[in-house]
C-alpha cells in the first residue's frame, strides 16, 4: 500500500481515479479547490481543499501528508473554457508548482496528466499526421493555450528528470476523452451529449477523433504505471485509452468523411480499431484497458454496428490502438 496524493481530486477524472486507487488498497490524498460531499469520499481516502497556485501551498500539503507518489490532474480541464492566456498560464503554473514541490520534496514517483490535443488535431488550418494510428512518436502541434499547456506540463516532468536522474522517477499520460461511470447511464458528457448521442452521430466524435477512455482504466492505468515507474526509462509518456473507437462503424469509412486527406492513411483503420495506439503501455507496463462502450453502455446500444461486425473485432491478440481526447473544443 502507497500513500498517493492526487490533485483535482474532485474532478470528473480524479473522482474515478481516487476511488480506483482506494479500492486498489492505496491510502489517497485528494486535493482539489472543491470539496466532494463526505458520502462521496471513498473509503481510504481523505481530502484537503486548497488552491494550489498559492505561494508555498503545493510544498506545505505534500510535506504535510508525506506521500510515496503525486499524481497532477488539476488544470483548467476544457479547451476555450477560459480566455487563452488564463487556460496557458493556470495550467502552466500549476503543473510547475506541483512537480516542482513534489521534487523539493523528495517525492520518489511524479506523474502529470497531459493530453492527446498536443498533436494539435482540429486545428482550423488544417491538420494531418504523418501516419495512423497515433502514438506517442506522432510529432505534437498544438495550436490552442490548451493544448500547449499540457504538452509543457510534459516537458515540465522531463525537465525534472534530466535533472534528478533516477533518484526521482517521472511519467505523463495523456488520457483520452474521458467518459465517467453515470455517463455509461445516460448522464452528459463533458460536451454536453450523451454517449449514446455521440455514438448515433459520428460528427460529434469526429473532433476527437472518435477517442474515449473509461475513467476506471486510468485509474487502473495509474495503479499499473507507479508499480512499474522504476522499471522504465524515466520520463516517459503514454497514451491511455479504449481499445475501440467511440463509433459504429469502421474508422476507415469515417475518417475520410471527417478529415480531409486521410483516406490513405486510415484504410487499414478496420473494424473496431481506434486512431491512436496503446501499445506502448501494454508493452512497457503490461497495461490493458478491460471496458468498452459495447459492454457498459446501459442500456446495451440498440443500432447498427458494422464496426463490431469484423471477426478481428476487440480480438486482443490483434491490438486496437487508441484515439485522442478533445478536438476543436473537446477536452481530455
Amino acid at each position: 500500500m502507497s500513500r498517493i496524493f492526487v490533485t483535482g481530486g474532485s474532478g470528473r477524472l480524479g473522482r474515478s481515479v481516487v476511488a480506483g486507487l482506494a479500492e486498489a488498497g492505496h491510502k489517497v490524498i485528494s486535493v482539489d479547490r472543491d470539496a466532494l460531499p463526505a458520502e462521496q469520499l471513498p473509503a481510504g481516502a481523505e481530502q484537503y481543499t486548497a488552491d494550489l497556485l498559492a505561494p508555498g501551498e503545493a510544498e506545505r500539503l505534500i510535506r504535510e501528508t508525506a506521500p510515496d507518489a503525486v499524481i497532477h490532474l488539476a488544470a483548467i480541464a476544457v479547451p476555450f473554457s477560459a480566455p487563452e492566456d488564463v487556460i496557458f498560464s493556470t495550467n502552466t503554473r500549476l503543473a510547475f508548482a506541483v512537480v516542482s514541490a513534489a521534487t523539493d520534496s523528495g517525492v520518489p514517483k511524479i506523474v502529470t496528466a497531459s493530453s492527446p490535443t498536443a498533436l494539435g488535431y482540429g486545428s482550423p488550418a488544417g491538420w494531418l499526421p504523418p501516419s495512423f494510428p497515433l502514438d506517442e512518436r506522432t510529432p505534437p502541434k498544438p495550436w490552442n493555450a490548451y493544448a500547449l499547456s499540457k504538452l509543457i506540463a510534459e516537458q515540465t516532468v522531463q525537465m525534472f528528470a534530466a535533472a534528478q536522474g533516477d533518484k526521482i522517477r517521472y511519467a505523463a499520460f495523456r488520457p483520452c476523452y474521458v467518459i465517467s461511470p453515470e455517463e455509461w447511464e445516460g448522464a452528459l458528457t463533458q460536451q454536453g451529449h450523451t454517449v449514446r448521442e455521440r455514438l448515433d452521430d459520428p460528427a460529434l466524435s469526429a473532433p476527437a477523433q472518435f477517442n474515449y477512455v473509461d475513467a476506471r482504466d486510468v485509474a487502473d492505468f495509474l495503479d499499473v504505471l507507479l508499480d512499474k515507474m522504476d522499471t522504465i526509462p524515466n520520463g516517459e509518456v503514454f497514451f491511455v485509452g479504449a481499445k475501440d473507437a467511440l463509433a459504429t462503424a469502421p474508422l476507415a469509412e469515417l475518417f475520410p468523411r471527417f478529415l480531409p486527406g486521410s483516406g490513405p492513411l486510415t484504410e487499414h483503420l478496420t473494424g473496431t480499431s481506434p486512431a491512436f495506439s496503446i501499445d506502448k503501455a501494454r508493452d512497457l507496463l503490461g497495461w490493458e484497458p478491460k471496458r468498452t462502450w459495447r459492454i457498459e453502455l446501459t442500456p446495451p446500444y440498440e443500432g447498427p454496428d458494422t464496426a463490431a461486425s469484423d471477426p478481428a473485432a476487440l480480438n486482443d491478440e490483434n491490438h486496437a490502438g487508441l484515439v485522442p481526447a478533445g478536438a476543436t473544443k473537446e477536452k481530455p
